[in-house]
C-alpha cells in the first residue's frame, strides 16, 4: 500500500552510493525510518535538516523499514539555508528531535507543532538568538512533561531566575529577553540536562559547541 506524507526530515544515513535510510517525523507514524533509492547523480539537498517535504511512503508488511520515494519540497525555507545563524540553530534542533524522541514514538501533536516551530523561525528577520531557548521549553510540554520554575530548580542553578524569566515570557517578550552568550549556553544546557532526566537517555548534541560559538 502506497500513502502520500508529509515528513519532517530529521538527517539521513547512507548506506550505499545508491541508497539512503532517511530519519523522518510524521503526523501518521511518528519518529519513522525510511529506505531511499537515489537515481544516478541524485542530489541530496531535499534532505537537509528539518526539511518539510511530501513523499509517497510504501508499507511493506514483511519489514520495518519502508520504501519513500517521489519526493518534493513542501516549503522553501530560503532562510534556514541562507542564514548561517539560523542553519545553525536548524541543526541543533534537528539533532535533539532525532536523540530525544524515541523511534516510533508519536506524540499527539508534535508533528504540527514541529512543523509550526520550523516556518516560524524561517518567518523570523531579526531577533531569534533565544529561540532555541523558547524552542526547548516547548518541546518537553509537547513530549509530555512541561516543567514549572520548581521542576527545573535542581537542574538551574544560579540561572532559576533566567529560567523564570522565560517560562513567564509570551513568545514575543522571550525573544527580547537580554541574555549574555554565557547565560544563553547556560539554560540551554538546563534544558537539556532535563530533557535528559526525562527521556532517560544522554543527549550528548554535538551541535551545541556551534550555537556557543555563534550566540
Amino acid at each position: 500500500m502506497t500513502t502520500n506524507a508529509r515528513l519532517i526530515i530529521l538527517g539521513y544515513t547512507k548506506i550505499k552510493d545508491s541508497a539512503i535510510v532517511v530519519h523522518t517525523l510524521s503526523r501518521e507514524w511518528g519518529r519513522r525510518s525510511f529506505i531511499v533509492h537515489l537515481g544516478k547523480g541524485a542530489s541530496l539537498a531535499m534532505f537537509q535538516p528539518l526539511g518539510i517535504v511530501e513523499a509517497d511512503i510504501t508499507q511493506n508488511t514483511k519489514s520495518e523499514l519502508w520504501r519513500a520515494a517521489r519526493f518534493t519540497q513542501a516549503w522553501p525555507l530560503l532562510s534556514l539555508r541562507t542564514d548561517l545563524y539560523k542553519n545553525a540553530i536548524v541543526l541543533f534542533m534537528s539533532e535533539v528531535l532525532f536523540r530525544a524522541v524515541r523511534d516510533g514514538m508519536a506524540e499527539e501533536g508534535l508533528y504540527a507543532w514541529c512543523e509550526r516551530s520550523i516556518l516560524t523561525l524561517d518567518a523570523l528577520g531579526k531577533d531569534f538568538s533565544n529561540f532555541h531557548l523558547r524552542w526547548l521549553l516547548e518541546l518537553t510540554a509537547e513530549m509530555g512533561f512541561a516543567p514549572s520554575a520548581e521542576d527545573l530548580a535542581p537542574f538551574a542553578g544560579e540561572r532559576l531566575r533566567d529560567v523564570r524569566a522565560l517560562l513567564g515570557a509570551r513568545f514575543e517578550e522571550a525573544m527580547l529577553l537580554p541574555l549574555s552568550g554565557e547565560r544563553r549556553s547556560e539554560l540551554c544546557e538546563i534544558f537539556l540536562r532535563y530533557l535528559s532526566h526525562h527521556t532517560e537517555s544522554n543527549l550528548d548534541i554535538r551541535s551545541l559547541r556551534v550555537l556557543r560559538e555563534l550566540f
